[in-house]
């Protein structure tokens, strides 16, 4: 009697198949791209806070903090690259991650907009280009999704491929990271200053109430 021999066959993921290199460059640059953007954009609102004089709102703030939970997915993403222990479960997680993100501060930056929309509103803060910084956010937060929902199409072959270590782009990668953490931790403290001893942001703050408190004023 003649054996019969079943054969398992095993589903591997091939990350590197059809032309993913050059996919994988592309999207683990992207990430770069998304987590760069977002450092310049909340450095950009520490020019306008430092500089020009204007103290965020607490909507402002949750924004930010929608930026930085947005670009946590992308930075698990990268993370896990580099670490060469990325899988196609763990990179849709970091977009998952980014997605809540995006979506938790464009929905903030509309109940901002909706709150100065009547006519005669000025807005909050002095616009730019046009957009206040709130309407500006939420056109990063859209780009963002699409951003998102591109990478998701593009799978499995848009896996992320890191460089090798110790390579001039890994060390750019590295810089890139440290910055998006320099700039949290800014943010932290900054968030701090302006609060000082009170459970909440003032609606509208026009100083920093920690240095107003220590001081007496």
């Amino acid at each position: 009697m003649a054996e019969i021999v079943v054969e398992e066959t095993r589903i591997i993921e091939d990350p590197q198949g059809d032309g993913s290199r050059l996919w994988g460059f592309i999207t683990f640059w992207g990430l770069h791209a998304w987590v760069l953007a977002y450092c310049v954009v909340m450095l950009s609102a520490f020019f306008i806070q430092f500089v020009m004089g204007e103290f965020p709102c607490p909507l402002c703030m949750l924004q930010r903090y929608g930026m930085i939970l947005a670009t946590l997915g992308a930075l698990f993403v990268i993370i896990q690259a580099r670490r060469g222990e990325l899988t196609t479960a763990r990179y849709v997680q970091g977009l998952g991650m980014g997605l809540i993100g995006v979506l938790a501060g464009a929905s903030v930056s509309v109940r901002q907009i909706l709150l100065h929309i009547k006519p005669g509103d000025s807005g909050y803060g002095e616009p730019f280009l046009g957009l206040h910084l709130y309407t500006w956010a939420f056109v990063t937060f859209a780009i963002v999704m699409i951003y998102v929902g591109v990478m998701l199409m593009l799978m499995p072959r848009g896996i992320p491929q890191a460089p090798a270590a110790g390579s001039t782009a890994w060390k750019i990668s590295s810089a890139i990271i440290w910055l998006f953490v320099g700039v949290v931790a800014a943010n932290v403290i900054a968030i701090i200053f302006l609060e000082g001893f009170a459970p909440v942001l003032p609606d509208d703050p026009a100083g920093y109430n920690l240095i107003d408190q220590l001081t007496g004023r």
